[in-house]
């Protein structure tokens, strides 16, 4: 065991639409002995279209989300970006506001609870680089993924606003991230250099504009394949979702046949931590990964 423990706030997409990320999650935890405590008392972080309409409501949400991993005395981690986010930007919004924390707690003590700003909220992947280590996690590689060329998607909220992420990321550069090639390089992959990297994958434009967001998921996953990757890894479920589900709509959109596996970051890593197909959920992927099936 490495002696390190959270809190883990899944968020609504992992444990609904998303299956394959909290079971990867969950496994390639339990083999690097890293103890996820799930609060499941928590609720929706508001997936940033509750902050549209009510913005007060949502601090108060996520602010009580927080609280709950204040009670376990554990830092919160989530495995979504978006969630990453909204979680952050409250968590710094009432830690910089002494009014608003206060009216915040005026309705969070309706339910017995107070935030306090005790627990630091991050996410997953940066608590995999910060506090487990990239160099013990090469160690733990029994099947590297040599021979694959791996292109890192970020997506959106994990890197942008900086003003809000670096906070929590060890000041990534939102132009120039690194995060996902230090991991894809410790499980053996060749990391993908690509212009689509850090851009949106069209997700939150969808119900808004559905043309422009399908030109955009096209836009990324053709940069992809026409840059030699095999896979497409991220970090963000939401990422993940959109890209694996909407490939015949881009390639229709786009007039070129598209098909290109998009892992989550766990089932890259669990991969090469030798754990099975069933054990990381590929089952559960639209565009099956051949070569792990």
């Amino acid at each position: 065991m490495t002696g390190l423990k959270y809190a883990l706030f899944t968020g609504c997409t992992a444990k609904n639409s998303t299956p394959e990320l909290m079971k990867s999650t969950e496994a390639i935890a339990k083999k690097l002995g890293i103890e996820l405590i799930e609060l499941k008392e928590a609720s929706c972080c508001g997936a940033s279209h509750l902050q549209d309409f009510d913005e007060f409501l949502s601090l108060v949400l996520n602010a009580r989300n927080i609280c709950y991993a204040e009670k376990l005395g554990l830092d919160l981690v989530t495995i979504c970006n978006t969630c990453n986010l909204n979680l952050l930007i409250a968590d710094q919004k009432l830690k910089a506001d002494a009014d608003l924390r206060r009216r915040v707690n005026e309705k969070l003590a309706e339910v017995g609870l107070e935030y306090k700003g005790t627990s630091r909220v991050r996410h997953f992947l940066y608590v995999l680089i910060e506090d487990f280590g990239m160099e013990k996690l090469e160690e733990m590689v029994e099947k590297p993924l040599d021979g694959f060329n791996i292109a890192p998607f970020y997506g959106c909220h994990n890197i942008r606003p900086a003003s809000t992420q670096n906070a929590a990321n060890g000041k990534e550069d939102p132009y120039r991230p690194t995060s996902l090639e230090r991991v894809i390089a410790a499980i053996g992959g060749n990391a993908v250099e690509y212009a689509s990297k850090n851009k949106c994958c069209g997700f939150h434009a969808d119900l808004q504009a559905p043309k422009t967001s399908t030109m955009l998921t096209a836009n990324a996953l053709v940069d992809a394949m026409d840059n030699n990757a095999d896979m497409i890894v991220t970090p963000c479920p939401l990422c993940h979702l959109n890209m694996d589900i909407k490939q015949k709509a881009s390639s229709k959109a786009i007039g070129r046949e598209i098909h290109l596996p998009i892992l989550h970051l766990p089932q890259a890593i669990g991969l090469a931590l030798g754990l099975s197909t069933e054990e990381l959920g590929l089952k559960h992927n639209i565009v099956k990964p051949a070569f792990a099936l």
